[in-house]
């Protein structure tokens, strides 16, 4: 079976364009975009990993750092990083794990032999500071990932951790939120003072709590 949400996201020791880290030691009280791909000096790559880097400010926001992965070596790494710096007019600023001998792919079920025997597939983990993965998703070696949706997953994340609360569709930060099924009309009289909106039994709308005293201000 593969890794569920909720999981420990598995430790390992291994050597990255950085330097060796122990990866729960690593992630410390962050949050972590963790993601693979396919194999360096690849064109998708080279775009992924370098919006990547353009995006460090807002992890930083979200307490979050990403750390990619691939099947080549740090040699590889370093060379295939002075292209994306070059071609992405971006400064590399997260590691990138040299998985040659694919253990953390494995560990991760980041491989999958129908699809190509030889590469990873796009997988992205959202893994918690207590080293919970959180989300998970996967996407097939010719298709580049939306960093985008990644951000906004992670604010998703963070909201509901915090509040009883549910994002809606196409749902960003600011957006309205849905008061969860769980607590009744008297519990989220009381937490949400601003009001809601009943629409149905189940189906409450409030704002979003943590904008609330903001736009109050």
């Amino acid at each position: 079976m593969g890794l569920l949400l909720g999981d420990t996201a598995p430790n390992f020791d291994i050597a990255t364009n950085e330097g060796d880290i122990n990866f729960h030691e690593w992630i410390g009280d962050n949050w972590v975009i963790f993601f693979s791909h396919p194999a360096d000096y690849t064109p998708v790559c080279t775009t992924e990993l370098g919006y990547t880097a353009k995006l460090k400010d807002e992890f930083a926001k979200r307490n979050a750092k990403a750390i990619a992965l691939s099947v080549d070596s740090v040699e590889d790494h370093n060379g295939w990083i002075k292209d994306i710096e070059e071609t992405q007019n971006v400064s590399m600023n997260f590691p990138i794990i040299a998985d040659v001998d694919r253990t953390v792919a494995g560990l991760y079920q980041m491989i999958h032999p129908n699809a190509d025997p030889k590469v990873t597939v796009r997988s992205v983990y959202v893994i918690d500071p207590n080293k919970k993965i959180r989300a998970t998703f996967t996407y097939p070696p010719s298709a580049g990932r939306n960093f985008d949706e990644v951000l906004r997953l992670l604010d998703s994340l963070q909201l509901t951790d915090e509040y009883k609360v549910a994002t809606p569709v196409n749902w960003t930060d600011g957006d309205d939120v849905i008061v969860v099924p769980s607590i009744s009309d008297a519990e989220a009289d009381t937490l949400f003072p601003a009001g809601y909106n009943k629409i149905k039994p189940y189906l409450r709308v409030t704002k979003q709590p943590n904008k609330v005293s903001e736009s109050a201000e």
